[in-house]
């Protein structure tokens, strides 16, 4: 009864994978003529042609195709290109993270040039911010925090890998050489110390220090988080079902999976710690090395025992007390590896050796079978999934819709692709571009679809598909605040360096265990002058209880490797940006900038608010309310003039001594309308 029960299973898995993996989409072939079809995914990506469209003038790069296509085949018409000033928000917004400034924004109004709009995308992917806003997505992949999770969840310092994660990608680093850093930097022959601090991506996993904790089992642990991280983040596939038994619908089996974890099983590492644990290593940010050189150079024509030259000295040897120690990868001594038995750490059964799955591509009989090997396999230009899932990513971080839904699982179980042969063209693009990211995004943004506007039409001839118009989005957490301190004049831009904490409710830290530690004693400490109005990517990240602006928008808490971010509305929204500090301290600062820099009438200091947060004129109804609202404010503060104080008062930063706080007082309530708009928060 018993095997007739487990065949049975088996019969019904077997059906079921059929049916949910259907045909494979015009485009999409297996490995030869004689293989067996497959699920999409596995197979090798071709470049599909481009489908013929009827108007051939609306296509601007190949993804038009795709997409006017669709449209076309609905019989309906793609959405008309959206405004210059919505476009160069929309644009600002996803490569920077922060909105244009009016400068910035009139500039590209006043540019006549044909290549007006190619012109602004470059300046925009040469800007530093640009890094500091591609970080977050690979913060959440990397499971960036500031803190080790678990119980304690005691501080850890991490923020020096952060520093070269938004260098690398300002750098626009390959995406190959990039994968090929961060997972096995350490292994390259001659590496630099700057490839090796890469590997820190891999060493932001949670770590466990609390006493009677058993070693071996999170030695285990972490490896398997580790192997999941990068199945999530490279191959799209939910590897960690496999670890207890064969993966129920991927083909992908117990035994392979420990395959894999082999490559991962190396690393010389005490698993019970805090804080950091080695290996580790220091490596001096750019700003202090070329400070360093720079002694090293004058220290070679000035005798060390001069006033001048101990005085050198000493300033080298604070400059090298300002670099942290930082966790990285190594491989220590090898390390043997077994299937465990029900993924239990203290129950090993069969011996394993570094192996990939056979329904990927093999390893090369010439590649090292360890991290390294493993991290040039996964960018090899014929991997079915790697380059599928990477185009994926960058497409829903341009276009607010993933072609692939499941990011994460690129398997059985996962969605099908909305646009299969796009999603392979894509494929195909990124390595011909020779894993160029900029350039890959700058493709994209230079295309028609991207270029669309949100608005639907009222016309029922032309109904709405997937990426026609473009999808509006909500902003994610960390933008919502920067954009905030970015229009009110608050933010403080300054590339890397330590986390920081700002503005956090009292006693937050005081509702979860181990803040009665030597570490957290003093609780949560707010951060004064400069570090309250840093970029919210330098927000110091607790697991435990991740910043709760941060919550409430979304952002994961990175105990795990997230590779998209759910998407909420609540009221508990409405009230942070309504009621939260740091948002009616922004007001404060808008509306402060709105009478010194807007002109001298109500309508005037309207008018520059509106397109200081919108970056587009208002219509004149939209001015109609907002100067009758500011009016009415003003009525009211002069006659409550205690009221006023009180809320000028909110914040560290102090009011402006030259405005009346009745005055000041109302125009932050303008400020915080427009602040709460739902065009402010959302990407058009």
């Amino acid at each position: 009864m018993r095997l007739c029960h487990k065949r049975l299973i088996v019969t019904l898995g077997v059906v079921a994978w059929a049916l949910t993996a259907g045909p494979i989409p015009a485009g999409h072939a297996a490995d030869s003529d004689d293989a067996p079809l497959t699920h999409w995914a596995f197979n090798r990506p071709l470049r599909p042609d481009l489908p013929a469209v009827e108007n051939k003038e609306w296509p601007r790069q190949g993804p038009d195709c795709f997409i006017l296509s669709r449209v076309e085949s609905a019989g309906a018409l793609p959405a008309p290109m959206t405004d210059r000033a919505r476009r160069i928000r929309r644009a600002t917004l996803d490569l920077t993270g922060l909105p244009p400034t009016l400068h910035q924004l009139d500039a590209f109004l006043q540019d006549e040039a044909e290549n007006a709009w190619e012109k602004a995308i470059d300046r925009l992917l040469a800007s530093p911010r640009y890094g500091e806003r591609m970080a977050v997505i690979w913060l959440d992949l990397a499971r960036y925090a500031d803190t080790d999770g678990y119980q304690d969840d005691e501080p850890r310092t991490m923020w020096r890998w952060r520093e070269w994660l938004i260098d690398a990608l300002n750098d626009n680093l390959p995406l190959d050489q990039f994968t090929v850093e961060v997972l096995a930097g350490d292994l390259l022959p001659d590496s630099q110390p700057e490839q090796v601090l890469a590997t820190g991506f891999l060493r932001n996993n949670r770590t466990n220090g609390e006493g009677g904790s058993i070693a071996e089992e999170f030695r285990v642990e972490y490896t398997v988080d580790r192997l999941e991280t990068v199945g999530s983040t490279w191959l799209g596939l939910t590897v960690g079902c496999a670890r207890c038994h064969d993966h129920k619908y991927d083909p992908l089996s117990q035994k392979e999976f420990y395959e894999l974890f082999a490559f991962f099983n190396q690393i010389p590492e005490n698993p019970i710690y805090r804080r950091s644990g080695p290996p580790t290593i220091k490596v001096p940010s750019r700003s202090i090395q070329y400070r360093l050189d720079a002694i090293d150079e004058l220290l070679k024509a000035i005798p060390a025992e001069s006033t001048r030259g101990k005085q050198l000295t000493e300033d080298k040897e604070n400059l090298l007390k300002q670099v942290p120690d930082t966790m990285i990868m190594a491989d220590g001594e090898p390390r043997e590896t077994y299937v465990l038995n029900r993924g239990q750490y203290d129950n090993p059964g069969i011996q394993v050796s570094a192996g990939v799955p056979a329904s990927l591509p093999p390893l090369s009989d010439q590649a090292p079978r360890n991290r390294l090997g493993l991290a040039r396999w996964l960018m090899d230009s014929e991997h079915p999934m790697t380059s599928r899932v990477i185009a994926n990513r960058f497409w829903s971080i341009l276009f607010g819709v993933a072609l692939v839904d499941t990011a994460d699982d690129f398997g059985i179980q996962g969605d099908l692709p909305a646009n299969p042969d796009l999603l392979d063209w894509l494929a195909r693009e990124l390595p011909r571009l020779d894993w160029d990211v900029k350039n890959f995004q700058r493709m994209m943004m230079t295309s028609a679809t991207y270029q669309q506007s949100s608005r639907k039409s009222r016309s029922t001839e032309v109904p709405p598909s997937r990426y026609s118009p473009f999808p509006r989005k909500r902003l994610s957490a960390e933008i919502i605040r920067d954009q905030a301190l970015a229009v009110s004049g608050l933010l403080v831009e300054r590339l890397g360096g330590p986390s920081v904490k700002p503005y956090q409710p009292d006693g937050l830290w005081g509702e979860i265990a181990g803040v009665s530690t030597s570490q957290y004693s003093d609780g949560y400490q707010v951060a004064k002058g400069p570090d309250l109005y840093r970029r919210s990517l330098y927000t110091f990240w607790r697991r435990t209880i991740h910043p709760p602006g941060m919550e409430v928008f979304d952002a994961p808490s990175r105990e795990i490797c997230a590779t998209r971010r759910q998407l909420t509305n609540t009221p508990l929204q409405a009230l942070a940006l309504l009621n939260d500090t740091i948002f009616v301290e922004a007001s404060k600062g808008l509306g402060t900038r709105m009478i010194h820099e807007g002109g001298k009438t109500l309508q005037e200091r309207t008018r520059f608010g509106f397109r200081t947060v919108m970056a587009r004129e208002p219509v004149e109804l939209e001015m109609n309310v907002l100067v009758a609202g500011t009016e009415k404010h003003l009525a009211h503060y002069r006659s409550d003039e205690e009221a006023a104080l009180q809320l000028v008062q909110i914040g560290e930063s102090a009011p402006d001594a030259t405005i009346e706080p009745t005055e000041l007082a109302a125009y932050m309530a303008l400020a915080n309308t427009l602040l709460n708009l739902d065009e402010a928060i959302n990407r058009e």
